[in-house]
């Protein structure tokens, strides 16, 4: 007799705006989507640094340790762009610069997490943050007034998917900084 497969959870590292910025970016959600698609829910509002899929709790654990080994210092991105991917039909803000440190981020994230059994995507990372799904109409790649996001942390998220929709819980947050990175979990 086999034993049961063990429980997994879909999970992913991201960057998570505080609320005066996510009100700066909720607002240019409710700006540039309109009636064009399907807006991200506020509280959904992130930037993801790291897709992990569904994982065992060992899985978790080791990658929540491997993030306490990254070492890269705080920085501002400045979200100055929109645009429409037209396959996956997705509505996104960016930078037009993406600040090193943002890139050192995600490449400490992706070298610390392989020994978990993380494989990164092929294709080179490219922040963006989900303003609307499903967007039909295209949006030419335009300028925008620009949202400056002091990033100070970045997190590990569990997405919760249910009937009425998913739902995304921060387990853990991490500083950005010289020091070791204490994982300080959320309440």
């Amino acid at each position: 007799m086999s034993s049961p497969e063990p429980e997994r959870e879909r999970l992913f590292f991201a960057l998570w705006p505080d609320p005066p910025v996510r009100d700066r970016l909720d607002a240019l959600a409710r700006h540039v989507v309109g009636r064009n698609g399907r807006r991200t829910a506020t509280e959904k509002l992130h930037l993801t640094l790291a897709f992990l899929g569904d994982r065992s709790a060992e899985e978790r654990d080791c990658m929540a340790a491997a993030a306490g080994q990254v070492r890269v210092a705080p920085f501002t991105l400045r979200l100055d762009r929109i645009g429409h991917w037209r396959r996956p039909r997705i509505l996104w803000a960016g930078a037009s610069v993406t600040p090193p440190e943002l890139l050192d981020l995600s490449g400490a994230l992706n070298a610390h997490l392989a020994p978990c059994g993380y494989q990164p995507e092929a294709r080179p990372f490219q922040a963006h943050l989900t303003l609307a799904r499903k967007a039909a109409q295209p949006v030419a790649l335009t300028s925008v007034e620009p949202i400056e996001w002091p990033v100070r942390s970045f997190c590990l998220v569990r997405s919760v998917i249910a009937s009425t929709g998913s739902s995304y819980e921060i387990l853990r947050t991490w500083t950005l900084g010289p020091e070791p990175a204490t994982g300080v979990p959320e309440a």
